[in-house]
């Protein structure tokens, strides 16, 4: 799973210039002609809409970013087959919403479209469908649907790819090779307490390797602009960038949609500490456990579990409406809150 980003159509951050893409293009095919299987997450929509029409300045209404993205998509795309087609490798085009990933059966035809496309030999170029998204269902950046699609397709590695050779250590020169925790600590090493001083978008490429990790995936954040970059990281993932290492196993498919698969939840349901046990215990949420609840949640919609402080720390599937909960909370109930092959601890 490789995520490009839009600096690497930009070297100088002015001027579009494709060698670099082309590099990257290289090394994909010699990843196929190896039987691995790569699925591409690529910027540049927007980016090269603008330097068709001779746009300079990004606009903000987001009607005229949305027909922008649409002229953009179109050269990308053509980019993209003809850097395969010179190593006759078809490419597949796949436009992606958060409606795509919060709807169970829309996330499993996603799925099921992309694996297909893998196995007649061809590769998923994804992107955010700018054309239509709007700020509900907007990703926001494509480092998050770099982690999700690889989450969805339980991909191997995920390989971020920008203009960054990793995550700088405190004093700002020197790269952390291995991140086997993503604690306060290393979020503040990417965007440090003046969030003016983030650089290069680091804060959200941690976010997006906190989704790999936590589905049981490795991530790798790289410099694109480096020669056989891809190569180096397929052969040894500690050959280059900032490795992040999964906490435990591989997590459940049926699990990594609970727990990313929704912008955001539709409701919340507060236990207390007792009930925030068992389910670290693997047990089900229960009636008895519960001290409140928000939002207007149904049967089958994704909520968060929070403590009393307000801590979220689990997602789950609920079994029952938030009305139906409202008679039972605080109580015991032979009726089970949400099951617990259908909770997920973050």
């Amino acid at each position: 799973m490789v995520k490009i980003g839009s600096s690497l159509f930009y070297p100088d951050k002015k001027n579009l210039d494709f060698r670099l893409l082309e590099q990257v293009a290289g090394s994909i095919h010699c990843l196929i002609r190896q039987d691995k299987e790569v699925i591409v997450v690529s910027s540049g929509a927007i980016a090269l809409g603008m330097s068709v029409l001779g746009l300079r300045a990004r606009p903000k209404e987001l009607s005229y970013l949305q027909a922008i993205a649409a002229v953009g998509q179109n050269e990308l795309m053509n980019k993209f087959s003809e850097l395969f087609h010179k190593d006759t490798v078809k490419c597949a085009q796949v436009l992606l919403t958060w409606e795509d990933f919060s709807e169970r059966k829309r996330y499993l035809n996603a799925k099921n479209a992309l694996q297909k496309i893998l196995a007649l030999k061809c590769i998923p170029v994804i992107n955010e469908n700018d054309s239509i998204s709007t700020e509900e269902i907007r990703f926001g950046d494509n480092d998050r649907l770099s982690a999700l699609v690889a989450a969805l397709t339980s991909a191997d590695i995920l390989i971020i790819l920008s203009d960054v050779d990793g995550l700088l250590d405190k004093d700002r020169k020197s790269v952390i090779r291995v991140v086997d925790e993503i604690s306060p600590r290393v979020k503040g090493l990417a965007c440090p307490t003046d969030r003016h001083t983030c650089v290069g978008g680091m804060i959200t490429k941690v976010e997006a390797a906190k989704i790999a990790v936590d589905s049981g995936i490795p991530c790798v954040i790289a410099n694109g602009g480096k020669k056989d970059i891809l190569l180096s990281i397929a052969a040894d993932p500690l050959s280059e960038g900032t490795l992040f290492i999964p906490k435990g196993g591989f997590l459940a498919a049926k699990k990594r949609w609970i727990a990313f698969g929704s912008k955001s939840t539709k409701g919340n349901i507060i236990v207390d500490d007792g009930a925030r046990n068992a389910l670290a215990a693997k047990k089900s949420l229960l009636s008895v456990g519960i001290l409140g609840s928000e939002g207007d949640f149904r049967k089958g919609d994704i909520i968060s579990i929070t403590d009393k402080e307000g801590r979220e720390f689990a997602r789950a599937k609920t079994n029952i409406s938030n009305a139906e909960l409202q008679a039972i909370k605080g109580r015991r109930s032979e009726k089970e809150v949400a099951h617990r092959d259908n909770i997920v601890i973050l």
